[in-house]
């Protein structure tokens, strides 16, 4: 596997690739990884995309990611996460719907959610429970870095 790093509003964050696909995301310190990975330690076209998009997402760019994603996770795991990258920038989606897409429970929705290897780029933040409520999240700072993402989307956040 080859790695990226960045430094974003959320803290330095590590992009894994393998064969040419995205496989994981994760916040420095999370899964073992180094804090002290070199940003530029990777030949994959893969990655430098993935870290340019990402720096774009964050300055508040709305193009959605056109990456080549393949979560390593279970079948539920990786029907939830193409449902969700179906959701639009800036929009929300219900676990009940998602439910409805990939013919599952809504807490079974929400345990893929929280399983999901490739956050922000597969905006499992863009899931919330009915009513709008913010339930968990998988990523780093749980519930408040969500809220985060979608105030972002929002255009109520900015890069700091």
């Amino acid at each position: 596997m080859e790695y990226a790093s960045l430094d974003s509003p959320l803290g330095r964050l590590t992009v894994a690739a393998e064969n040419g696909v995205i496989r994981r995301l994760t916040w420095d310190g999370l899964m073992g990884r180094p804090t002290s990975l070199p940003t530029a330690a990777h030949t994959c076209p893969a990655l430098t995309a993935a870290i340019h998009q990402l720096r774009g997402y964050f300055d508040g760019d709305r193009a959605p990611f056109d990456l080549p994603l393949a979560p390593l996770a279970s079948p539920l795991v990786q029907r939830v996460c193409a449902a969700t990258t179906t959701i639009p920038y800036g929009k929300t989606s219900t676990y009940g719907a998602i439910a409805a897409q990939v013919g599952s429970g809504a807490r079974a929705v929400g345990r893929a959610c929280g399983a999901n290897p490739i956050p922000i780029l597969i905006p499992c933040h863009r899931v919330v429970a009915a009513g709008g409520k913010l339930t968990g999240y998988s990523g780093a700072g749980g519930t408040v870095t969500k809220k985060w993402l979608l105030d972002l989307e929002a255009g109520q956040s900015t890069w700091v």
